[in-house]
């Protein structure tokens, strides 16, 4: 029983070794900005940007996914992800850049979106470790996810004041009296 009980145990302990969960290498991720909340009113569009760390000393991490959790009034587009390759030990960082369709995650809250809702949830990435540059003859060795909690807030449209009419109608009444003032001099 106890020979049959060692070899069970490791029989275990050889598939966990190799389960690519297994791994001790990891990556941190991060949004931008830090703490993941932004606002915007309704019909705009907002966004994030992203940090990722690799922290092994030896693969390389190709990031192969980006989600989130649902998005209520207003279109979710991760499509600004450039899902970047990191060398070991490499940083990359990349606030949201609209104007160059460049960050992690962008949304276009509804024309119709309440003032005061939020979307709050998380994303998650995935990644996968090769054991060289995987577009240079690297092995896959496995996969990974981590993930990083967001929030977004519908605000007020901001309103341009308008000036007030008592004030519209002193600087008519100068410009009315410097310009007859300017054609009596002539």
């Amino acid at each position: 029983m106890k020979i049959r009980l060692a070899v069970i145990f490791l029989c275990v302990a050889v598939i966990f070794c190799a389960s690519p969960a297994a791994r001790a290498d990891s990556f941190t991720f991060g949004v931008l900005p830090v703490g993941g909340a932004i606002s915007g009113p309704p019909g705009s569009t907002i966004g994030w940007g992203y940090t990722f760390t690799n922290q092994s000393a030896t693969s390389w991490l190709m990031l192969t996914a980006v989600s989130a959790d649902v998005f209520l009034n207003g279109t979710p587009d991760a499509s600004v992800f450039d899902f970047p390759i990191l060398a070991p030990g490499d940083t990359l960082s990349q606030a949201y850049d609209p104007a160059n369709f460049l960050g992690l995650f962008q949304l276009t809250w509804d024309s119709t979106a309440p003032v005061g809702f939020t979307n709050s949830g998380l994303f998650v990435v995935s990644g996968e470790w090769w054991d060289g540059d995987p577009f240079a003859g690297g092995q896959l060795l496995g996969t990974d996810q981590q993930s990083a909690a967001y929030s977004a807030a519908v605000t007020p449209v901001a309103t341009v004041p308008e000036p007030a009419t008592l004030t519209l109608l002193v600087i008519g009444l100068a410009a009315f009296r410097l310009r007859r003032h300017r054609q009596r001099g002539r």
